[in-house]
Formats: C-alpha cells, sequence, structure tokens
C-alpha cells in the first residue's frame, strides 16, 4: 500500500468522486484530507464521507471561515443534505504533521495548503502529484495535441492558477522528492461517459467507493449525456500506478497568465503526455 494524503476543493464533482476512489482502494492508504478553501460545508461533506467508510484521520480546512459554501449542487442532490462543521484543523498544519519522505501528496485544488506547509523548514514530501499544468507544443508531438489546443505553448489551468505564488513555490523546492503533473490537455481526453458506465455497472458492488461513485455517476449521466472530464481521478490513479501515464522530464513555468511546459532535464519535475485507457480503468475497478 502507497501512503497518500488527498488535497481537494469541491465545486466539481471531480474531486469527490476522487475521494471516494481513495477511500476504498486496496493499494492507498488514505492518511488524511485536507480542503481548499475549507468552508464548513466542505467539512460536513468530508467528515459526512469518512464516517460512511469508517475511517478516523485528520481533516484540514485552509479557511475554515470561508463565507461561501463551495459545494456543487450535485453532492447533496445525489448523496444527501449536508450538515456543515468546523471539525478540522489548519490545513498547512495537517500536511505539516502528516507528510513524510513515504507520502504522497496528490492534489486537485489550488495549492495554497501545500503552498503554506513548505515555510516549515522540516518539511519532507516524497511525491507530489498535481492534476493541473499544460504540456503543448514542443513536449507533445503535433499529431497527439487535442484539436482544442492544437500549436498552444501555455493555457490557462485552474488549479495552477488558483494560487500561483504556492504552485512555483512546489515547483521549485527541495523538500519535495519528485514531481508529476497531470496536465489539462491529457485530462480532457479522459472522459467518464456511458460507456465507461457500462464498465463500471456490472461491477459496482464490488465495493462501497465504487458503488458511490456509480451511483454520482448515474445521476450526472442523466443531466449530461455526453459525461464527464475525469480530471482527479486520473490523477489519482496515476499516483497509484504511474505506469498509466506516459511522462516527460520538464520545466514548468508561468507566462501570461498560463502555464506552459519545456523539456528539461534533471528537474525532478516530470508532466504526463499520453495515458494507457485499460491500466486506468483497471486500477479504478481494482476492488
Amino acid at each position: 500500500m502507497i501512503d497518500v494524503i488527498f488535497d481537494m476543493e469541491s465545486n466539481d464533482p471531480d474531486d469527490y468522486l476522487t475521494l471516494l476512489l481513495l477511500l476504498g482502494h486496496p493499494q492507498v492508504n488514505l492518511k488524511a484530507v485536507t480542503i481548499t478553501p475549507g468552508s464548513a460545508y466542505q467539512v460536513g461533506l468530508v467528515e459526512r464521507t469518512l464516517q460512511l467508510f469508517k475511517k478516523d484521520i485528520p481533516i484540514g480546512a485552509y479557511d475554515i471561515k470561508h463565507t461561501a459554501v463551495c459545494v456543487s449542487f450535485w453532492h447533496e442532490k445525489v448523496y444527501g443534505k449536508i450538515e456543515p462543521s468546523k471539525n478540522a484543523d489548519f490545513g498547512p498544519k495537517v500536511l505539516y504533521e502528516n507528510c513524510d519522505e513515504e507520502t504522497i501528496l496528490i492534489t486537485g485544488a489550488p495549492l495554497k495548503n501545500l503552498g503554506w506547509a513548505l515555510d516549515e523548514p522540516d518539511f519532507k514530501l516524497k511525491r507530489l502529484v498535481a492534476q493541473g499544468g499544460f504540456a503543448g507544443e514542443g513536449v507533445i508531438p503535433a499529431h497527439k495535441q487535442l484539436p482544442k489546443f492544437k500549436g498552444k505553448i501555455t493555457c490557462p489551468t485552474f488549479n495552477l492558477n488558483g494560487d500561483v505564488k504556492g504552485a512555483k513555490k512546489a515547483l521549485e523546492s527541495d523538500k519535495i522528492g519528485e514531481r508529476y503533473f497531470v496536465s489539462k490537455n491529457i485530462c480532457h481526453s479522459v472522459i467518464y461517459d456511458s460507456n465507461m458506465h457500462e464498465v463500471i455497472t456490472p461491477i459496482k458492488d464490488k465495493s462501497l467507493s465504487l458503488q458511490m461513485i456509480h451511483k454520482g455517476m448515474d445521476a450526472y449521466l442523466q443531466k449530461k449525456k455526453g459525461g464527464k472530464k475525469f480530471h482527479d481521478p486520473l490523477a489519482a490513479c496515476c499516483a497509484i500506478d504511474l505506469s498509466i501515464g506516459e511522462w516527460a522530464e520538464v520545466e514548468l513555468f508561468f507566462e501570461r497568465g498560463g502555464w506552459g511546459s519545456r523539456l528539461q532535464e534533471n528537474t525532478n519535475t516530470w508532466i504526463i503526455t499520453d495515458y494507457n485507457h485499460q491500466r486506468f480503468l483497471n486500477v479504478l475497478t481494482e476492488y
């Protein structure tokens, strides 16, 4: 098993589905969950979910006083009413106390919690697997570029743009052993659609994780038949099995509001350039 901490948000179903994946996966020891921005409703959502899985692990909130709900309507519609809770510690403190040289941090949110934690002089992390960043022209061959990103060198990405300072800290820090970025252009090719739903349906009762993922996506597909881009679940599955992805060692850079990458050795920073769909499905459904 691998030691994992998940840093999440909840404006979109992606992160919650990833939490469900990590909570039940046989290869994962989930040590803690941190939340951005960390509203009481977000904490209540995570707390209730941990209770369902009988998990007693720390919850961290970047800003428990945040006044917005920050939880999409989908969460309550599918899984029931959320009771707000303030049973959370300060997110960076939770990271500092639980990260070490054997722990993988998966981030599906702006890097606010990590940015603060990196200020601690003895903070250590084995690997960061972040959903975000962009691999474009010069890193991905033209024939593999999605039409919407054709020829682009940089592109805004939600998680890294959400805290540029924190992202730059993470890229520059020697306190992180390795950095893997699951880039926007590859994530946009991974869609949970009716075909993937047909794969999950006959095996959904193998675990509580699969049951809840199936329930959530069943409701989603009824409204949006084209499916859901599966950004964060892809990142989580890559954290469990790096061989899902093809990776290029790069230097990530921020320019005019967008992120890009250029091939560069000895950075300890890799970005995904392609992925194996069957391996992804194998990890997603391994219960």
